[in-house]
């Protein structure tokens, strides 16, 4: 028996504890960023608009959060597009702003956090804005994601440095090697609604 069994401790099973017994996971092999924006006079129109725009208005889309999978490969859109099948079932991070104000400023940003570890799991948010400018609700995301990824892996960050000073200490840190961010900003446009979208697409 384990010491960590012997001290009444469950071990975590790891994936290739699952494979070998024949258990089937929905754990993606890939993933995408995308983005969009849509306007017309339907919020729903807007929306599916704004999907088209990011290249994924065909597929059934599930929200999910938040976990960068293990092992996971991260792909441009162009090449994620290639696993993209009418109808098919996709799950995906996903972020959402629609308004009908006339002139307002809408964002929608998806923050990644990968470590460098790549047996070990990073982080992805959702983030929604009004009134923030593309980088602002960008660096807004990451700092989301690397925060929660921070955490996991026990670094002691001040989460009210600015976004710089923080990613700084991420550059230095041998333990998250990747943060970035995908945001969709819009102005809406009058006489209708407008819909931004962001989005992080799983291939399995």
């Amino acid at each position: 028996m384990g010491s960590a069994q012997a001290n009444g401790q469950a071990q975590t099973p790891s994936l290739q504890d699952h494979l070998s017994t024949g258990q089937q996971l929905l754990v993606p092999k890939k993933m995408f960023f995308t983005k969009g924006v849509g306007s017309h006079k339907h919020e729903l129109r807007s929306f599916e608009l704004a999907l088209r725009d990011a290249g994924i208005e065909k597929c059934n889309i599930v929200h999910v959060s938040s976990i960068f999978p293990p092992n996971c490969e991260l792909i441009s859109k162009n090449e994620g597009q290639k696993y993209i099948y009418p109808g098919m079932i996709t799950f995906a991070v996903t972020a959402r702003t629609s308004s009908n104000e006339a002139r307002r400023l809408i964002a929608a940003s998806i923050g990644c956090a990968i470590p460098s570890d790549p047996n070990t799991y990073g982080y992805l948010s959702e983030h929604y804005a009004y009134g923030q400018t593309e980088k602002e609700a960008g660096d807004t995301a990451e700092d989301l994601a690397a925060a929660m990824l921070a955490s996991t892996l026990g670094l002691d960050i001040d989460e009210d440095k600015s976004w710089d000073e923080k990613e700084e200490i991420f550059r230095i840190s041998d333990k998250i090697v990747k943060t970035t961010n995908v945001t969709q900003s819009a102005m809406v446009e009058k006489g209708g609604y407008t819909t931004v979208v962001a989005a992080g697409v799983f291939i399995f």
